[in-house]
């Protein structure tokens, strides 16, 4: 009968005729047949199984085995015996070089036919040796699921004992050489299911031998973990992580983490091959390991693998957000290793360029899943626009793709970011700060953070980008008795002349820290400026001075130059004088206070208080981004309105309230001020700038710098309680008081009280409102009969002798923003420029006006953006639209320059020969050593660095191609949704970047 069936196989029938006949073989086999019959037809059956040339050959072969193993048991059990069992797992079945891959599945075939036999414990025994050593052999995924799949149907032959635990750890050293080498998609998942087999397998045995989990984790770990030159394990190793039970997490992890025998470069492999795991499909629980395991890292301040592991990760995570099946895993680890990171932005400004793409492929997807994603990563972004605030020009085009999301409100971002952060300890991530590879382009120099240090730096960058006073403090010489200024000399002359990105002026804290501030916490960077100030002044003031030998202009009066050298370097520069008058209403009587001043605090006008074009005794000129020519009469003097001319000043005789000016930024239709004499007229029509101008005025809506400052100028009636008790009259009386500017300062300072305390919460609650601020302006300075006769004889004119006021021009030179809602919190940075007279207009040619190609633009004059350790370009144009952009992030203390000129040239002369404005100052011998010592410190700490970072770097999973995600986002235009895979319509390549 063998030889029939053989025939009818190899006969060139067609298989319907092949079929018919073969069906009349096996009726006749489910007869009674003696013993030899039955073992030739065996033996045949096996052949067509395990040879069979073709799948028909081989359903054959299949379908007379099981007729055999039903009807012929005895037979059957004797054919299929262990020593050719063993035969076939040993030698395998067919010609040399051609072996078959069906045995595992003819001996699974097999087996069910032998279970209640005598021999079945002998088989199983056999087979539970074979599955070891096969898997010891490292076989394909194919086969290893073929042994999964035989010892998933009849678990007798599952090793055991110690056996058992080997097995698994064996098992788990194959999958971790699987590899998918086809792209095709019917390929990747019929991988996927051999994969999910054998870990399928493991789960198994681990359900009935828990004790096997430890031992098999510990073998994943060394195999994750493993620094050796070879292929890095399989992504498959996720499915295994999958099936271990989530209470025996903690214990595993604190077990991991407190291991001292695992290096920091094994841990760092481990975990960072671990996040690369989110890349696999549909697997459990792998991001739940993931954050489980960096948390750990985090309790035992393994914080350099932290941040390391981070930076180099964080990337290729964020581009799985592309695809729906490993979004939601990809999401979680994303959240919390940017909501962890919190010691500096490199790793949430890593994902800044990538953000607006990402964006908009899952708007164009619209599914449940994209929105629900979009929404999480809107919450995401503003955590770290929250944290990291102060980088206006990067986050510009972030906050635009996600401005049409939900944002959450303070309480919810700072529960997120108090709940996953590494340490609550700030001070345990001192010493990591954000790594810089070099010096900014902008050849600037930043300041680190030293915990809510920000307030600190962005005065000092302020200070230091003041030219004249930076070259003033740099000039000091040695033993000038005056510790502080010695101490910011020092600070100044490193961010002259260090090689390093960003210094730390943790000397100069604690030396100009106030007693009163708690240390870490946020403070007032306008308070601490006033203190830092005043300390310099009193310090200088006792008798150490520094300009002993500075030669005065021989054009001074000796009275002037008497009255200047007595004064300190902080009055030179930041000081000035105002007059407070107040003038009893009933008999006119005026008495008046002269005091110094620092800075001026402008507070806001009432909501319905209007101050645009009213009440100042002379305006404030606004003037827009022009060159500015000199007036043609420097003397001209407008007079106070509270000084008696010939006869007693009678009730509404003063000369008639002025606004402030807005040169170059006057209102559509406004007509230009009389006083305005230092303007240039200007056709809108023809002018290049005017839509810039537009862009920089206020709408008549809104605040300006002048508004403010004609608000603060602006005469207060005193009134009701508020009454002026009059000497005079000798009792409470209505009076008026005015403020009046008698010395203007060399470099203006300007706080916007935008904190006020609000009763109702007890709480200093911020004022938010955008206030516009002028590039240049002019302030009206009271000048006395002297001043007046010297201006004028400087000018060529003379102007009637008495006291009037003069416009000062002021350029802007730098811009403190506070970011956040309250001065208990929140971050400073500040936008700077150099302003020097080398950089401002020059003369006009004679005869007239130079004309607009010439004109050197106010904001052409570089800005930098200063962010503690980060320095950028910038320009006044993100200067003017940071608030509008960012509505928490407000100007808050402005810094401005006096510009030279005839009308103002004896306040300036002075000013620039304490200023050493001519020439770079030369620092002394010691500070100069000490500078040239830390820039070589700096290159040794730079290749200690360099080869530590490319041991840990050189243990890092290579994952060069993760940025393939987003390349195809942007090149596939022919993709629906703009995106293959997030929309669900990728080609097979596409979907096996998943997963390889």
């Amino acid at each position: 009968m063998d030889k029939i069936l053989e025939a009818v196989v190899m006969s060139s029938y067609p298989n319907n005729v092949k079929q018919g006949l073969v069906r009349r073989v096996i009726e006749a086999a489910k007869q009674p047949m003696d013993s030899e019959q039955c073992w030739s037809m065996l033996e045949l059956s096996t052949k067509l199984y395990l040879t069979g040339d073709t799948k028909y050959k081989r359903e054959i072969g299949k379908e007379v085995l099981e007729v055999y193993g039903h009807y012929h048991p005895e037979e059957f059990e004797e054919f299929f015996n262990v020593r050719f069992l063993l035969s076939l797992l040993q030698e395998g079945y067919g010609p040399l070089g051609k072996r078959s891959h069906y045995v595992l599945d003819y001996i699974q075939l097999g087996l069910q036919f032998v279970l209640e036999s005598p021999s079945a414990n002998s088989i199983f025994s056999l087979l539970r040796i074979e599955v070891l050593r096969k898997v010891c052999e490292r076989p394909s995924p194919k086969q290893c699921a073929k042994i999964s799949k035989l010892l998933t149907q009849h678990p007798q032959c599952i090793p055991t004992g110690k056996h058992q635990v080997l097995f698994c750890q064996q098992l788990i050293r194959c999958i971790g050489q699987f590899q998918c080498i086809s792209e095709g998609e019917d390929d990747i998942m019929e991988f996927l299911e051999q994969v999910n087999k054998v870990s399928g397998l493991l789960q198994r045995i681990w359900r009935t031998q828990t004790s096997a989990i430890l031992p098999s984790l510990k073998e994943l770990f060394s195999i994750i973990s493993s620094t050796e030159e070879q292929e890095t394990p399989s992504n498959a190793l996720a499915s295994v992580v999958q099936f271990v039970p989530l209470e025996l997490m903690d214990g595993v992890i604190r077990n991991l983490t407190n291991d001292d025998s695992i290096t920091d470069v094994q841990m760092m492999t481990a975990i960072g091959r671990m996040i690369d795991w989110v890349s696999w499909p549909l697997g459990k629980n792998i991001d739940k390991w993931i954050i489980a395991l960096l948390k750990g890292l985090a309790a035992v301040k393994k914080f350099s693998i932290l941040i390391e592991v981070t930076l180099s990760k964080i990337e290729k995570v964020f581009s799985k957000l592309l695809y729906p099946i490993l979004r939601e895993g990809a999401l979680s680890v994303l959240q919390y290793m940017l909501l962890s990171f919190q010691h500096s932005h490199e790793a949430f400004h890593l994902l800044l360029p990538h953000i607006p793409r990402l964006v908009a492929s899952l708007k164009k997807e619209d599914s449940n899943s994209a929105t629900s994603s979009l929404e999480q990563l809107a919450e995401l972004i503003h955590c770290m626009f929250f944290r990291f605030s102060g980088f206006p020009d990067l986050y510009e085009p972030v906050l635009e793709a996600v401005k049409a999301l939900p944002v959450p409100n303070e309480d919810r971002i700072k529960h997120l970011l108090g709940q996953n952060a590494w340490t609550s300890q700030k001070n345990e991530l001192a010493c990591f700060y954000p790594r810089l590879a070099s010096k900014s382009e902008t050849g600037k120099i930043g300041l680190i953070n030293l915990g809510n240090t920000c307030y600190m730096n962005s005065i000092i960058q302020s200070l230091f980008m003041a030219s004249d006073f930076r070259h003033s403090v740099l000039n000091l010489t040695e033993g000038n008795s005056q510790p502080l200024m010695t101490k910011l000399q020092w600070l100044f002359a490193f961010l002259e002349h260090s090689q390093r990105p960003a210094i730390s002026p943790e000397g100069f804290l604690s030396a100009s820290w106030p007693p009163w501030f708690t240390p870490g916490a946020q403070q007032d960077c306008s308070e601490y400026l006033k203190y830092l100030l005043d300390r310099l002044h009193e310090e200088e003031k006792t008798g150490k001075r520094i300009y002993q030998k500075l030669k005065e202009s021989s054009l001074m009066s000796q009275a002037v130059e008497h009255h200047y050298l007595n004064k300190t370097l902080i009055e030179k520069m930041f000081g000035g004088k105002m007059m407070t008058k107040i003038r009893c209403l009933k008999c006119l009587n005026v008495s008046s206070r002269e005091e110094a001043f620092t800075d001026l605090s402008l507070a806001f006008p009432p909501p319905d208080r209007h101050v645009r074009g009213s009440t100042s005794v002379l305006p404030v000129e606004e003037i827009g981004p022009q060159f500015i020519e000199p007036p043609e009469n420097p003397s001209q003097v407008t007079r106070s309105p509270w000084i008696p001319r010939k006869a007693p000043m009678a009730r509404g005789s003063a000369t008639p309230p002025m606004p402030v000016e807005t040169l170059g930024f006057q209102e559509p239709g406004e007509a230009a001020n009389p006083l305005s004499g230092n303007a240039i007229g200007v056709d809108a029509t023809k002018d290049p700038l005017l839509a810039f101008r537009e862009q920089a005025c206020a709408p008549k809506d809104s605040r300006s710098v002048p508004d403010l400052i004609n608000y603060f100028l602006s005469p207060e009636r005193l009134t009701a309680e508020n009454k002026y008790h009059c000497e005079k009259c000798a009792s409470l009386q209505d009076a008026e008081k005015v403020a009046e500017l008698t010395e203007g300062p060399h470099y203006l300072i300007l706080t916007l009280l935008r904190f006020s305390f609000d009763p109702r919460t007890m709480k200093r609650k911020k004022i938010l409102d955008n206030v516009s601020i002028p590039v240049v302006l002019k302030l009206p300075i009271l000048v006395t009969p002297e001043e007046t006769e010297e201006v004028c004889r400087r000018g060529k004119d003379r102007a009637a002798p008495g006291s009037g006021f003069m416009s000062v021009v002021y350029d802007l030179c730098s811009v403190v923003v506070h970011s956040g809602i309250s001065s208990e919190s929140g971050h400073y940075y500040c936008y700077s420029r150099e302003c020097t007279d080398t950089v401002l207009h020059g003369q006009p040619r004679a005869g007239g006006t130079k004309p607009a190609s010439d004109k050197q633009l106010d904001f052409e004059i570089q800005w930098y953006l200063f962010n503690d350790t980060r320095v950028s370009f910038s320009s006044f144009e993100s200067v003017s639209n940071v608030t509008s952009f960012f509505p928490k992030d407000t100007a808050y203390v402005l810094f401005y320059r006096q510009r030279p000129g005839r009308q103002n040239c004896l306040l300036h002369e002075a000013a620039a020969e304490a200023g050493h404005l001519h020439g770079e100052p030369s620092l002394h011998k010691d500070l100069m050593e000490a500078i040239s010592k830390d820039n070589i410190l700096y290159l040794q700490e730079q290749e200690k660095e360099a080869r530590n970072r490319a041991a840990y770097i050189s243990a890092l999973p290579k994952s060069p191609l993760w940025w393939r995600d987003f390349d195809r986002d942007k090149d596939d235009d022919n993709s629906s949704g703009g995106c293959s895979p997030a929309a669900g319509g990728g080609g097979s390549g596409s979907f096996h970047g998943l997963v390889f």
